[in-house]
């Protein structure tokens, strides 16, 4: 008789706030769903905050179709604000490679996202789980996180040789350039596109996969709809249509069955 696959203990590290609530709080309830168990770590040992703007579709104007989060993912990030593990998240600072099985890395582009994605804490634990080939997967800016950490003991980029995608070039210009002349800056993160440092880090631009063009937004009952590239233990995907897909092949990638 074929025992069923242990539970894995999987980290989501998090901003102090802005963290996007489609591509947290999806994988967090299949995780948990499938019986895993889900930690959370913030820079203070607080828990995080969702960005609201994406939250609740305020201030995205005509926009907000598209941008907004939708009720689905909006009630079962109501349902992840209220999980006791969410509210009693580690630091950073008392985070070891050790702990745990798999680490997931959501996205966000508020200006909150930088207390997690410049996180040297981060970094060094993400290295090392991709050093021991563990479970990685990372969405959208999330992808930073692999990026810019590298191999504990050669120093070489850890996404070096590999094969990934994430927040294209034209996915944050196009936010950016159809909403800065009132949200100014918002979906720029940083002054330099995800997908520019991520190519850097794979060191070959043909290892970058931009994927295809979506034309509706992301569906619970559609869990093939989306776009992730899977590079032996390394899972990535763009940004949140390609959420539900995602966390279907996280699960998979675990052992767990789907989403």
């Amino acid at each position: 008789m074929t025992s069923a696959p242990r539970p894995h203990r999987v980290l989501v590290p998090l901003p102090t706030h802005d963290f996007e609530p489609t591509e947290t709080s999806v994988p967090w309830r299949a995780l948990r769903d499938a019986g895993h168990v889900v930690v959370f770590a913030t820079p203070d040992g607080a828990a995080s905050r969702p960005d609201p703007r994406v939250l609740t579709g305020a201030g995205l104007g005509p926009l907000r179709p598209w941008l907004a989060a939708r009720p689905h993912a909006r009630a079962l990030c109501a349902a992840l604000v209220r999980d006791p593990a969410f509210n009693a998240p580690l630091m950073f600072s008392a985070l070891a490679p050790a702990d745990f099985d798999a680490v997931l890395l959501t996205g966000g582009h508020g200006p909150g996202m930088r207390s997690y994605l410049d996180a040297p804490q981060v970094h060094a634990l993400v290295g090392a789980q991709m050093a021991a080939n563990k479970p990685v997967a990372a969405i959208c800016h999330g992808v930073l996180a692999v990026a810019r950490a590298r191999h504990p003991v050669t120093g070489e980029p850890s996404l070096r040789g590999r094969r990934s995608t994430a927040l294209t070039r034209g996915q944050e210009l196009t936010a950016w350039r159809l909403t800065r002349a009132w949200l100014a800056d918002y979906y720029r993160t940083y002054p330099r596109a995800v997908q520019d440092e991520v190519v850097e880090a794979l060191g070959d631009a043909r290892a970058f996969e931009r994927g295809p063009s979506l034309l509706r937004r992301e569906d619970p009952c559609r869990v093939d709809y989306g776009f992730t590239v899977r590079d032996a233990n390394y899972l990535s995907a763009r940004y949140y249509v390609d959420t539900y897909r995602f966390t279907s092949e996280l699960l998979a990638l675990l052992g767990r069955g789907e989403a």
